[in-house]
């Protein structure tokens, strides 16, 4: 269950969602040591640029305008850091947003999560929010999420979220990463297909879905 924002609590920020185990809350500038740290990690990198971390500068003059510039653009997408309700702990990044240079409807779900985060169910659970968001608030008619053919872990993510495989493709990406050579993978949900989920959770549970037709 989510319950969405925004709202706002001393030292946490902006809070746009909570889930069952998180906060959401948008990134800020503030965020920048939190991101050097989470790049910084070769394991969490490897499926982006092998393993090599993100520089400082990068984070500074690229990436953060970015993740602050999705909420600006394209209000109720953007970049979440996700906080753990029980530690205070920063888990990681959630991304719903705009494709470069396209518009916001299909958005692509996305996130990256320390270590110590990984198979928690953190990764499902935050998805599931940023989908429902997407369909239930935002009227999207589409949600759509890339990962490594390889990718394993990814994959099952994507899936328990409820999406579906809908292609298999090859690009060129800045770094050679192995197992690049399988190429990658689209997953998408259409707004019917989530409507129809939903039915079929409410159903079982006895409630009755709240989605915005607008």
């Amino acid at each position: 269950m989510t319950r969405p924002g925004p709202g706002r609590l001393p030292g946490i920020g902006v809070i746009d969602l909570e889930t069952e185990r998180m906060i959401l809350r948008r990134c800020t500038v503030e965020d920048e040591d939190r991101l050097v740290e989470l790049d910084a990690d070769p394991d969490v990198m490897f499926v982006f640029t092998g393993g090599l971390p993100t520089p400082r500068e990068k984070v500074r003059s690229e990436i953060l305008p970015r993740f602050i510039g999705y909420h600006e653009d394209h209000p109720g997408y953007g970049a979440w850091m996700a906080i753990e309700k029980a530690t205070g702990e920063f888990l990681g990044l959630f991304l719903l947003a705009a494709r470069e240079g396209r518009d916001p409807d299909p958005p692509e779900l996305g996130y990256r999560l320390r270590k110590a985060a990984w198979g928690q169910g953190f990764a499902t659970e935050g998805s599931r929010a940023l989908i429902h968001r997407a369909f239930a608030e935002l009227g999207a008619r589409r949600v759509v999420a890339e990962t490594m053919a390889v990718h394993a872990a990814s994959r099952r993510v994507l899936e328990k979220a409820g999406l579906r495989l809908v292609r298999s493709f090859h690009q060129e990406w800045p770094y050679s990463i192995p197992g690049d050579e399988h190429g990658d993978v689209e997953y998408a949900l259409t707004r019917e297909e989530w409507e129809e989920q939903e039915a079929v959770m409410h159903a079982a549970a006895g409630t009755r879905p709240q989605v915005n037709d607008s």
